[in-house]
């Protein structure tokens, strides 16, 4: 029963309530049985009395459907282009085209006021797979949200993968499209993550070649008609494993007369397996049956997604999807290959050097994936922090809830800064502008900056979660699902020890230049800023962790590789914040840096940057301690 609006009126005037109870003895409250009245059953008289009495007087807020009159105010997304200022102030220094502005303006109005619902959407209706159609034929029909498929035909017309190959602004395009899907990718229902594989599968067939029979394909991935328009899948990984290709695939590419192959074996993990086509690894037979191990015996190949006239898919069959942590918007199967038309893109055998590019793609995808997931959530706190009141005041009136607001930004900062970086190095490079010290910065930072982001994302949406009390561990609130699918992003494209390693690889690969690139470039964004003295304390402390990791990178070119293995995790670490540490000093000394540039600096550079300088000190990675982890690990084994 709905409170009348005089009663509502005696509510809100608080001190005239006080007065009418001043003096006078409350009756007794009668708490009355839980069970229900019965269907027409007449209300004894004794409940009239109290009900009347009850509204009367207007002390009891919560009786039946009266829940109180507090509602705690959500946060609200505003347009996300306009609320970030480190976006802006980076487009205005390199990017200050109108077309560009009025683009990524209307664009974030259509993610705050549009585009977030769909995501919502696709999180509340998963795609489900229908195995089998009335009359038990095999369909394998992956159903998905009417959300999914108008994200698809969003992502053609706002060209979040075509703008990266039109080039319409030159080496600064992929800085454009990676700054669009900034805006975008939180908001997305994870429909960044098939974006990322078709952008890497463009990728790849421009670099083999567009010609026939994947020049129709190329078209369609670049296209921003949504009837044209195609998105690429990427089944690598098979029960084997995932990031080590080279002994776990064992699907086999059957050579055909025609001069194309028919697949055969079991893809563990297809994630966007709604895509129209495929780039995958197999191991080519010869006629006596026979493959070739190791890395050396893959072969890349592309494969369409198509149906037959019986409505079955062409060699293949969707066993089941994967029950994932979080990413529950998109579809990710387990598939069998089972005479799946192909045709092979690479040299025979160069399979894993194809995909190299592809690779870069994603994993530049990925971090900018992280960077959004920790900007969005610094949004939401921030905007929530001037509408929630605890122990009277708001929470943007707490020195220590500022605080750790602002420690959140500084993450966020960096983060951006250093996933803008790469983005600028692509576009160099595939522009034809790249030096040689651009080509061997971006082979060292793409590793180092998807590794640093994902775990920066976890950890910073997880504090903004907390940010929100309660409130953010409720689900239908939809915070919980930004750290959930957050947590991919330090699995997905290789774990951070797979790509510590990777680091590793690609420092002894260029016999040490993509090393000298990295300090060199440094000292360069240092020697800008020497002039300017509210950014001392920044500077010296770059300089000095740059010149902490020069010792290490000497002392440990003499050791063995198990040293630098041990010490391969604190290392990328240590580039990734000292890189990041210059970056945002370089940001803070152009013309127009507001003082709020300089503070992030200031902030991110009281941090202990060279992680690696200071655990060789004390003896981190000396040669006991490998077997000294492990026993400690196993510890309670080797005990029973």
């Amino acid at each position: 029963m709905a409170a009348s609006p005089a009663i509502l009126s005696r509510r809100a005037a608080g001190s005239s309530c006080c007065r009418l109870w001043c003096g006078v003895t409350r009756p007794l409250v009668h708490i009355r049985s839980s069970r229900a009245t019965e269907p027409g059953a007449r209300k004894r008289d004794e409940e009239h009395l109290w009900e009347a009495a009850s509204d009367a007087a207007g002390y009891l807020p919560f009786s039946r459907a009266r829940v109180g009159s507090f509602f705690q105010g959500q946060p609200v997304l505003k347009n996300p282009f306009l609320e970030d200022a480190l976006l802006r102030g980076y487009l205005k220094r390199h990017l200050p085209q109108e077309a560009v502005w009025s683009d990524l303006n209307a664009f974030g109005e259509r993610v705050a006021k549009e585009i977030d619902i769909w995501g919502r959407e696709c999180e509340l209706n998963p795609p489900r797979l229908v195995h089998f159609d009335p009359w038990g034929q095999r369909v394998d029909h992956i159903v998905t949200s009417a959300a999914w498929k108008r994200l698809k035909d969003l992502s053609a017309q706002e060209g979040l993968v075509a703008i990266g190959y039109d080039k319409s602004f030159g080496e600064w395009s992929r800085v454009y499209q990676m700054s669009k899907l900034y805006i975008f990718s939180p908001s997305s229902g994870l429909y960044t993550c098939p974006l990322a594989m078709t952008d890497g599968a463009a990728k790849v067939i421009q670099s083999t070649g567009v010609s026939p029979p994947v020049e129709e394909a190329y078209g369609r991935l670049t296209s921003r008609q949504p009837e044209r328009f195609w998105t690429s899948g990427q089944w690598m990984t098979e029960r084997q494993g995932g990031s080590d290709v080279g002994t776990g695939t064992e699907t086999v590419a059957v050579p055909q007369t025609d001069g194309s192959y028919k697949l055969h074996g079991f893809k563990w993990f297809t994630s966007a397996t709604d895509a129209d086509m495929t780039l995958t690894l197999a191991r080519v037979q010869d006629r006596s049956g026979s493959t070739t191990p190791g890395s050396r015996g893959l072969s890349l190949f592309y494969a369409e997604v198509s149906r037959g006239e019986d409505g079955r898919l062409r060699g293949i069959e969707v066993q089941r999807l994967k029950d994932k942590l979080g990413t529950r918007q998109m579809p990710t199967a387990e598939l069998l290959l089972d005479g799946l038309p192909a045709y092979r893109l690479s040299e025979e055998g160069r399979g894993v050097a194809s995909i190299a590019n592809m690779l870069t793609i994603t994993r530049i995808h990925n971090s900018v994936s992280a960077a959004a997931a920790m900007r969005r959530v610094v949004q939401l706190a921030r905007d929530y922090a001037t509408r929630r009141t605890a122990f009277g005041k708001l929470l943007k009136d707490h020195p220590l809830h500022m605080q750790t607001l602002a420690r959140m930004e500084v993450e966020t900062r960096a983060a951006f800064l250093l996933v803008m970086d790469v983005c600028r190095l692509l576009g160099r490079e595939e522009t034809g502008l790249a030096s040689q010290l651009d080509v061997h910065l971006l082979r060292l930072l793409t590793p180092v900056v998807k590794l640093y982001t994902g775990k920066q994302a976890v950890a910073v949406v997880s504090e903004g979660l907390e940010s929100f009390g309660g409130q953010g561990y409720i689900e239908d609130t939809g915070l919980p699902g930004i750290l959930r699918d957050a947590q991919v992003l330090s699995i997905w494209e290789g774990t951070t020890n797979v790509l510590s390693l990777d680091v590793l690889r690609c420092v002894a690969r260029s016999s040490g230049m993509v090393l000298h690139a990295y300090f060199t470039h440094i000292k360069a964004l240092l020697a800008g800023a020497l002039g300017v003295s509210s950014l001392a304390p920044a500077v010296k402390a770059v300089g000095d962790a740059l010149s902490e990791l020069e010792q290490f990178v000497q002392i440990a070119a003499s050791r063995s590789p198990s040293y630098l293995e041990l010490a391969a995790r604190d290392l990328a670490y240590s580039l990734a914040r000292i890189y990041a540490g210059a970056l945002l000093i370089d940001h803070a000394c152009w013309k127009d840096a507001s003082s709020h540039d300089k503070h992030a600096a200031l902030r991110w550079c009281e941090q202990e940057l060279c992680l690696v300088a200071s655990k060789q000190k004390r003896g981190c990675y000396d040669s006991s301690t490998a077997s000294l982890d492990a026993a400690l690990v196993f510890d309670q084994l080797i005990q029973d």
